[in-house]
């Protein structure tokens, strides 16, 4: 990691070197890859003197702690020993998952199908909690969001929502949130006071880029409309606005309800349509290139459960990188940022080794 370190290190001064030629302005194509490299490595630099100095300040305060004699002096330097052990490896990991190089897809947008599993009413609450979650993580990154299906439940919560979201690293960081979610806590309408376990099932979709053509003839599409309805199915509009298409060669449905105009519905369905047969599209293409297992790394499988989430013990535990944090309540309110740093920076390690 050292020897990487110093390389990007130093590649930034060329970077900074080059952008300085009067000449690369002329060159937009040219100007426009260093100006995303210096960004990158700007940050990297910052990640790195941020650790290096708080590994310094702690280093110094230990060192002044032995030698301090005053009880009450003692007490402030052990409470900023404490602080700066605990940034540290958030620091760290930063640092590492900045090392992890970018991909041409960090950027693309991305469409979350977040659905109700084994848990009844409890589990559609809880789609409810992880929309606002990720929502509130997206506000924290940055990103724009936008809902393009709902179905609301009756107790609360959704039994399903489909939701956009883009911005600068959004597939990056959200790509490892597909699979099973779990959560284990004691349900408002539970008198006893008994731990009940429900399920979500999330899939991640990347939306096509430019490069990646996805053509639809309109001929292949059966295209139903219906009019929207609420929790307990009643009708909350008086025309046919909703609509659901289905895609006759391979079966995928996707449907909109969210706008009361049709023609919007439309758009937003076939927004997810075109995600999803990219997305099959990318998954023929890697089974392809490379046998089963090592296309598989990385990609989230939505049968496996990835992480649990106990209220009682206010514990998240990722069960795919065995990392296990205790502030339930801080995650909740989207402090995601640590799990998917880690995420990232384990994925890329385990490509390189597939």
């Amino acid at each position: 990691m050292e020897g990487k370190l110093r390389g990007l290190l130093s590649r930034f001064e060329e970077v900074e070197n080059a952008l300085g030629d009067p000449n690369v302005h002329s060159d937009k194509k040219r100007y426009k890859e260093l100006s995303q490299e210096h960004a990158y490595l700007s940050e990297l630099k910052e990640a790195y003197e941020k650790l290096s100095l708080a590994k310094q300040e702690l280093e110094s305060n230990q060192d002044l702690l032995k030698e301090e004699k005053d009880p009450e002096f003692s007490s402030v330097i052990r409470e900023e020993i404490e602080r700066l052990e605990g940034e540290i490896p958030n620091l760290q990991a930063k640092l590492e998952t900045l090392l992890v190089p970018p991909d041409p897809n960090d950027h693309a947008n991305v469409i979350m199908e977040l659905r109700a599993g084994t848990g009844g009413d409890e589990a559609a609450i809880f789609v409810g909690d992880c929309v606002r979650m990720y929502r509130l993580f997206a506000d924290k990154m940055g990103w724009k969001y936008e809902t393009l299906a709902l179905a609301d439940s009756e107790a609360g919560g959704y039994k399903e929502c489909i939701i956009s979201l883009s911005g600068k690293n959004v597939y990056r960081y959200l790509q490892y949130e597909a699979g099973t979610h779990r959560v284990q806590r004691v349900p408002v309408t539970e008198t006893q006071g008994r731990v009940h376990t429900s399920a979500i099932t999330i899939a991640v979709l990347m939306e096509p880029t430019a490069e990646e053509k996805i053509v639809i003839d309109e001929s292949e599409l059966k295209i139903d409309t219906y009019r929207a309805s609420g929790a307990g199915g009643q009708h909350v509009n008086t025309t046919d606005s909703a609509v659901r298409i289905t895609h006759m060669p391979t079966g995928v449905v996707v449907y909109c309800q969210e706008e009361r105009s049709q023609h919007k519905n439309k758009e937003k369905a076939l927004r997810v349509l075109v995600a999803k047969l990219a997305e099959e599209k990318r998954r023929k293409k890697e089974e392809e290139r490379a046998s089963l297992r090592s296309s598989q790394v990385g990609s989230g499988d939505r049968s496996e459960r990835i992480r649990t989430y106990n209220y009682s013990q206010n514990r998240v535990t990722d069960h795919r990188i065995n990392l296990t944090l205790y502030k339930l309540d801080q995650i909740m309110e989207g402090d995601l940022q640590e799990i998917s740093e880690a995420l990232v920076s384990y994925f890329y390690q385990e490509k390189l080794h597939a």
